[in-house]
């Protein structure tokens, strides 16, 4: 099991090394989700006999395209999250592709609109501008105008909470699971603000145990969110990460801790996880301690899959914020990413 920390991280560190003052928007999450959600000026899109919705976006944003994929598993639509240049042959006029750019210019998610606005399918975006906003004008494509906060990850909950506001007649996604997703949220950052730099705060705990290469084990039903965890280290913490869903894991990534490792095994585990999946944790952490090898469980609140997810985002997001400053690392500034975009 994870040792504990003691808390090493005080909030001049903070104030020093997250000089875009990240993590203040991030106390302020669970307002900005309420605000976005009950927002009476975003306009409202109703299309009827959608069969097939189609998620659009990269980083930043391709976790808020992940997390809506996530909640309508279980529905009977046919969902599909893209990264990348391509459109799918499947789409048809009962299809609802939605692209989400926060920046308003990236280059994937340009290309693939040009190419849906060709087709059939009804398209609807969300973006705080550039390129992105001027085509939607120009060819008279329904778009939603989102203010970025910060930075596109941290915008997530903006974003999000503005799409499903907007998109509320026609995504099957109920009051009450948002507005209980939006309490968990305030309940979660009463213990991990940034004015709680103590041995109670969760994501700080977790920032201060990790000292090697992360390894996130998760659930299928959990996968956005630790996804974005994975990403949130990497953008933040500038650091390399493994993820892997525990089953998949039990077939070969497991073989890998037959020697030393200076990786660090997370276990994102949810309340309501398959019976054959919490069969397959207790394994694991059974292999784990008789291996002598240590690592972090946390655990999904209790609720709709919706809460359970950005409920883990709010934590682990934070953790990767903390993880950056107590190894000296501002976590704003990407500029490999802006290297690569600057070539595109």
């Amino acid at each position: 099991m994870m040792m504990l920390m003691i808390s090493y991280m005080n909030l001049e560190d903070l104030k020093f090394f997250d000089s875009k003052k990240m993590s203040q928007v991030y106390d302020s999450w669970p307002e900005i989700a309420e605000k976005s959600y009950k927002d009476k000026n975003l306009k409202k899109l109703n299309i009827k006999n959608i069969d097939h919705i189609i998620l659009i976006g990269m980083g930043g944003s391709g976790s808020i395209c992940d997390v809506i994929d996530s909640i309508l598993s279980k529905e009977n639509l046919h969902v599909k999250t893209v990264k990348g240049y391509a459109l799918p042959n499947t789409v048809d006029d009962r299809t609802l592709i939605i692209f989400v750019s926060v920046s308003g210019n990236t280059d994937e998610t340009l290309t693939i609109l040009k190419n849906a606005h060709n087709s059939k399918a009804k398209i609807a975006v969300f973006t705080s501008g550039g390129t992105i906003r001027e085509f939607c004008k120009t060819n008279n494509i329904f778009f939603q105008h989102i203010e970025m906060i910060h930075s596109p990850r941290s915008s997530l909950v903006k974003f999000l909470f503005s799409i499903l506001n907007t998109l509320e007649f026609i995504l099957p996604i109920s009051p009450k699971d948002i507005e209980e997703t939006i309490s968990y949220l305030y309940t979660i950052q009463t213990k991990i603000n940034s004015n709680n730099l103590t041995s109670s705060n969760d994501a700080l705990k977790l920032a201060e145990w990790i000292n090697g290469i992360p390894c996130i084990y998760y659930p299928d039903g959990l996968r956005s969110s630790a996804i974005r965890f994975k990403n949130s280290l990497q953008e933040n913490a500038k650091t390399h990460v493994i993820s892997e869903d525990i089953i998949e894991a039990c077939h070969n990534g497991i073989v890998a801790w037959e020697k030393p490792s200076s990786v660090n095994p997370i276990i994102i585990q949810g309340e309501d996880d398959n019976i054959k999946t919490k069969e397959r944790w207790k394994i694991i952490k059974q292999f784990f301690e008789i291996n002598k090898i240590d690592y972090y469980q946390i655990n999904s609140v209790k609720g709709s899959i919706l809460s359970k997810i950005v409920s883990l985002i709010y934590i682990l997001d934070f953790a990767s914020i903390y993880h950056s400053v107590i190894n000296e690392i501002d976590p704003s500034p990407v500029p490999s990413i802006d290297f690569i975009k600057s070539r595109l």
